[in-house]
């Protein structure tokens, strides 16, 4: 499929709208990891500063700088899924591959910052993980056409990420009634349902609005929260606490994702089983979701890179829809909330997990 190029100003306005509503910073430094992955037979050589040749090298050699959005457990792991995938192609195609990774812990800034940094040592590809990091990433990149192959946008079309001809990538798209249905299934008593998300996150806007219809249908009330920082995100849990709701959905949230150690033991010990987009969540103490599978993600992810440095954009989808279709479960949280969940082992392929304080 031929895509549009689209204009730098209207990106540039999209950026400037969306650091109006900048994310929380999660950590106090950006975290940086720089490999150089060798093809071939034997041993891979030692990890080198980007742009530093290896003489040992045969074949093509290639720069990738991967981007996140911050520091969490899906996007982290993602990126790890990443440099392993990109590992494995130097050695299947005897080619050299050089990655940095790096953070911008929820800051446009630090985003802006190591997406020109990484325009101006001439990568071949820049791999941002989460929407605003693909934003980022797209605007610094027009003027050259490096290709930008993201990963993890769950609605890209909203995202204004469509359409772009040097910008493709994976999408984590949520079936949110799915979960809903989950929820209703574990409890049909269900009868006021807490929304807790980030205005700051498009991520965030459809599932939303698919959620609310679905319980409108439902005859089920809801009740919204939302939160831009860390301790707007504890203070709207116990808000939805004090309102008594019987159940919270949180969608592919990033700002709620990396909060979740923070609120998921108020929620438990209220009684409130807190349903999510992605299964890093409850690896962090939330009760259940369904979605996709992070490191079959972040391989899907480079193996697209890899076709756009060395095969060109032409052709390219505008993204790649992930199947979903896992359940996970935190089976700690479970047992806190006294909730027996075997309904799920009908729905789909169930994964137990226990809390990773991470």
């Amino acid at each position: 499929m031929k895509k549009r190029n689209v204009m730098k100003k209207f990106f540039a306005l999209a950026a400037a709208a969306a650091l109006c509503l900048s994310l929380a910073a999660c950590s106090d430094s950006s975290a940086q990891n720089t490999q150089q992955s060798q093809g071939g037979e034997g041993s891979q050589p030692p990890a080198s500063s980007a742009g530093e040749e290896n003489p040992s090298a045969g074949g093509e050699s290639y720069k990738v700088a991967i981007i996140k959005q911050m520091d969490h457990a899906s996007l982290d792991e993602i990126a790890a899924a990443i440099e392993a995938r990109l590992d494995e192609i130097a050695a299947e195609n005897g080619v050299t591959i050089e990655y940095t990774t790096d953070s911008g812990q929820g800051d446009q800034t630090i985003l802006k910052q190591l997406a020109d940094q990484a325009i101006a040592e001439g990568v071949d590809a820049i791999i941002p993980i989460a929407t605003t990091a693909a934003q980022v990433a797209a605007v610094s990149a027009e003027d050259t056409q490096t290709p930008v192959v993201y990963a993890a946008i769950s609605d890209p079309a909203t995202a204004k990420m469509t359409g772009i001809d040097y910008v493709t990538g994976t999408s984590d798209a949520l079936n949110t009634a799915f979960i809903l249905d989950m929820m209703l299934a574990a409890d049909p008593a269900v009868e006021t349902v807490g929304l807790l998300y980030s205005l700051s996150e498009p991520n965030s806007e459809t599932p939303i609005a698919e959620a609310k219809e679905y319980l409108d249908g439902k005859g089920i009330a809801y009740i919204e929260q939302t939160a831009a920082t860390n301790d707007e995100v504890i203070a709207a849990a116990s808000a939805l606490i004090a309102s008594g709701v019987d159940a919270i959905f949180t969608p592919t949230d990033n700002i709620i994702m990396a909060a979740e150690l923070a609120i998921y033991e108020d929620l438990a010990d209220a009684g409130i089983p807190h349903y999510t987009g992605a299964d890093s969540f409850v690896r962090n103490g939330a009760f259940a979701t369904c979605g996709v599978n992070y490191t079959d993600l972040g391989a899907r992810t480079a193996d697209l890179a890899y076709e756009a440095i060395t095969q060109g954009m032409d052709g390219m989808e505008d993204y790649y829809l992930m199947d979903g279709g896992i359940i996970t479960v935190n089976t700690e949280t479970a047992a806190a909330l006294d909730m027996d969940y075997s309904v799920f082992a009908d729905m789909g392929e169930l994964v137990e997990v226990t809390t990773t304080k991470e």
